[in-house]
């Protein structure tokens, strides 16, 4: 079995094979130059310096060996030949796969305006770039984030916390817009601005400005320009599918999977960010979580040893800011209701998201019993009314009997 990619999901595959009872050899390869690592800390404990990247690698070599898992790193598949079922490696050679497996991840989505390719420009994606981040951070007075999603708060709570300088620039109306409601949205800009973030919205990102070459500041297209040592951008990520696309695989917003991560052809599966996985009534669902990652790739390795292990269970999110966690469950789209339990001054809240009476999303904030509540209500379809979750002396567990 070859395994492209050597992410969370990639690993997951591998484990998931030798646990489905896979004894052949298994191929992992990955094109960064160290073993497959936990990728959340990057922007929140690992960035802050809570986190060595020691306690980033997922599994050591000795336990990879253990499992005869080979893992390469440093190397890519240049090329996919369905036909002879072998890949081509970017190190010269052609390995045979009795299956394939692609869990090729994603990359920042690149900024689209002049000088976004001055020095002191940065993605976080990786561990190389969490890397140099720090390094510039240290040095740093003002920084620019743009992007109001989780990645660019999360920085912006490090670098706050560092006592740096530290303007968000968002296009939309409100923060993490596509994510959650506007209560929650009005939560973060406050939690920010309290911690003497200047959040600036609806503010369209025209050009970055440098000297020598270095970044020095970011110009929006209202005319303001915003002084600036350091800029993380922020603006979500691209899949990795050219690899699938060259080979013929149906590729759309991802690499097109079914609820078992088959692709279109029954010798290749995918997992991960790279997937877009296509629903019941047509329409595809791209997710970008460690659950996916995890749970997709034991589907996969099912799927290789030919049987039906759907991924089904409600997906699950996280993000870390200051002293604040936000849990999320469930997929709050198309939402026409919103219900606020607890109390949002005292920081510890909850947002139920309803459709047409039925709950389809929970956001906990500093309500971890909440979250796993909530997890256990959308997996096993339990009926929670707005009105039962409106009422402060209504018990949420017993919706579940």
């Amino acid at each position: 079995m070859v395994i492209v990619g050597a992410g969370q999901s990639g690993l997951q595959v591998a484990e998931s094979l030798r646990s489905e009872g896979y004894d052949g050899p298994i191929l992992l390869v990955g094109d960064e130059p160290c073993l497959p690592y936990h990728r959340p800390p990057l922007s929140k404990a690992y960035l802050a310096g809570e986190a060595d990247e020691a306690q980033l690698t997922i599994r050591a070599p000795a336990a990879l060996a253990k499992k005869q898992i080979e893992c390469v790193t440093g190397v890519s598949v240049v090329a996919i030949d369905r036909e002879a079922r072998a890949v081509h490696l970017s190190d010269g050679r052609t390995q045979a796969y009795a299956g394939l497996v692609l869990a090729t991840g994603s990359r920042a989505r690149p900024l689209p305006v002049p000088g976004a390719d001055l020095a002191g420009v940065f993605a976080l994606r990786t561990l190389d770039d969490t890397r140099r981040i720090a390094t510039a951070l240290e040095a740093a007075r003002t920084v620019v984030v743009i992007g109001g999603g989780f990645i660019g708060l999360e920085f912006a709570a490090v670098a706050a916390k560092q006592g740096k300088q530290v303007t968000v620039l968002e296009a939309a109306d409100r923060l993490m817009a596509r994510v959650v409601a506007p209560p929650v949205s009005d939560f973060y800009a406050r939690l920010h601005r309290d911690h003497g973030v200047a959040v600036e919205l609806g503010a369209q990102v025209a050009g970055l400005d440098g000297v020598a070459g270095r970044v020095s500041a970011v110009s929006t297209a209202d005319g303001r320009r915003f002084a600036a040592d350091l800029v993380i951008v922020g603006i979500g990520i691209v899949p990795n599918t050219e690899l699938a696309e060259a080979a013929g695989l149906t590729c759309e917003r991802g690499i097109v999977v079914d609820e078992c991560a088959r692709t279109t052809d029954t010798q290749i599966v995918a997992s991960g960010d790279c997937t877009a996985r296509r629903l019941p009534g047509g329409a595809l669902l791209r997710l970008e979580s460690v659950q996916n990652a995890v749970e997709q790739g034991k589907s996969a390795a099912a799927a290789l040893m030919g049987r039906e292990r759907p991924f089904a269970a409600a997906p699950w999110f996280w993000s870390d800011q200051y002293d604040v966690k936000l849990q999320m469950v469930g997929l709050s789209a198309g939402y026409d209701e919103v219900v606020i339990r607890g109390e949002v001054e005292a920081r510890r809240f909850s947002v139920f998201y309803f459709r047409a009476g039925a709950l389809i999303a929970i956001d906990a904030i500093n309500e971890a019993g909440v979250h796993m509540l909530g997890r256990k209500l959308l997996d096993k379809g339990h009926r929670l009314a707005p009105e039962q979750a409106r009422d402060p002396h209504f018990e949420l567990a017993s919706a579940l009997t």
